[in-house]
């Protein structure tokens, strides 16, 4: 009985000892691995700090200073345009009937400044814990909450029908190419980016411009969420304003062909 296989003086050593060895290998590799990263990363930083490298960047802060250095640019092609505009007036061997052709179509494009009575439409988010206010409506998702592309785009085209001469969104004009686009919850305007409250100002009839907003179809369901969800809505008449003119590129950019 005192050398039986049961026993564990003499069966349970080897056993042991083979269930144990691969994990002392396992430990022994995490770290050599471990020690392998500290390397690497201490390669790659050289004395600098890797956490605030370009690369490492939120995209959030590379979209907002990219918006801005749009911005610095469109103010740069605005000048050079004024320069090339002064020197081109000086003597172009035009007729006056020619000059004033091109100063029509030149306000008419939206490229000078224009001055009149105006009408400010501002669109804002609802609060985040905004609630239904009124009984029959569900509790808010939070997509009902935020202003949306078609939100921005039905007030633009409502001032459009109701006669407007030009139209401000935020401090950029708008011409006929112009394209008010959202991503999430931010507006990105002929490569600028902005964020809520948005501000729309057109210059014309106040009275026109206020029947245009309230005969909109879809104006009338941004207003239901406007009394239900509590969606920024003001409007407002702001006498004589004076819109900058569309500093930005001109040309047409469009998709070509791959040549073969």
């Amino acid at each position: 009985m005192s050398n039986s296989a049961d026993s564990p003086g003499t069966g349970s050593t080897p056993e042991r000892a083979r269930r144990f060895r691969p994990v002392r290998i396992l430990t022994a590799a995490v770290f050599a691995l471990a020690g392998l990263i500290f390397f690497t990363s201490f390669n790659t930083a050289k004395g600098t700090n890797i956490r605030t490298d370009t690369s490492l960047l939120k995209l959030s802060d590379l979209i907002q200073e990219r918006s801005r250095e749009n911005g610095e640019l469109d103010e740069t092609n605005g000048t050079l345009r004024k320069e090339i505009e002064a020197l081109a007036e000086r003597d172009d061997g035009s007729t006056k009937a020619e000059d004033d052709k091109l100063a029509a179509l030149e306000k008419r494009a939206g490229t000078q400044k224009l001055k009149g009575e105006s009408l400010t439409v501002t669109l804002n988010d609802a609060p985040p814990d905004a609630t239904a206010k009124l009984p029959g409506y569900p509790e808010p998702q939070p997509d009902y909450l935020v202003i949306h592309q078609q939100d921005l785009q039905a007030v633009v085209n409502a001032l459009w029908q109701g006669g407007a001469k030009g139209i401000k969104v935020m401090d950029q004009r708008l011409i006929s190419t112009s394209a008010v686009r959202c991503v999430g919850n931010t507006l990105i305007l002929q490569g600028r980016v902005y964020s809520p409250p948005y501000k729309i100002t057109a210059v014309g009839d106040p009275g026109k411009l206020q029947k245009a907003l309230a005969a909109s179809p879809a104006i009338q369901n941004y207003m239901v969420y406007v009394n239900v969800y509590g969606l920024g809505w003001k409007v407002e008449e702001n006498g004589p304003v004076t819109l900058p003119g569309y500093s930005g590129t001109v040309d047409l950019h469009y998709a070509k062909p791959v040549e073969e």
